[in-house]
């Protein structure tokens, strides 16, 4: 239970602000279909964080312990700094050629593709990893 509100809390906490978030309001304007919407970020955020605790686990059994604290503590260090950056949305009226969903989906997952909650999940995939998915594990 503690990996699952550490990850909630972390990852609610880092999304705030973000360009993610101006992202879903653009979208919901654009297509006025919110249920396409809200879809499409939830397969696109379903895609990425599984991708991105996949790749937590994998370094967490590769990377020597001492390395990754080293390594974890300079990247939110790094995006600390980032933060301070105010994100922008530079919006193209180009017809939306896939509808509401894919375009979401499409878009939803290059935008968290190296964010900081992308990230925090693979930090705390890293640090709760679950038996079944650690190299080695019958």
């Amino acid at each position: 239970m503690e990996s699952i509100l550490s990850s909630f809390a972390l990852v609610a906490a880092s999304e705030m602000g973000d360009k993610t978030q101006l992202l879903a309001f653009s979208l919901a304007t654009r297509f006025r279909k919110p249920w396409h919407v809200m879809a499409g970020i939830l397969i696109a955020t379903l895609a990425n964080h599984a991708l991105a605790s996949t790749v937590g686990v994998w370094v967490a059994g590769h990377v020597p312990e001492r390395w990754m604290a080293g390594i974890l503590a300079v990247t939110f260090i790094a995006f600390g700094f980032w933060t301070l950056k105010p994100d922008t949305l530079e919006e193209e009226q180009k017809p939306a050629r896939y509808g509401a969903l894919v375009t979401t989906a499409v878009l939803f997952f290059l935008a968290e593709m190296g964010d900081k909650t992308q990230l925090a999940t693979v930090a705390l995939a890293a640090r709760f990893q679950w038996k079944a998915l650690a190299p080695g594990a019958a």
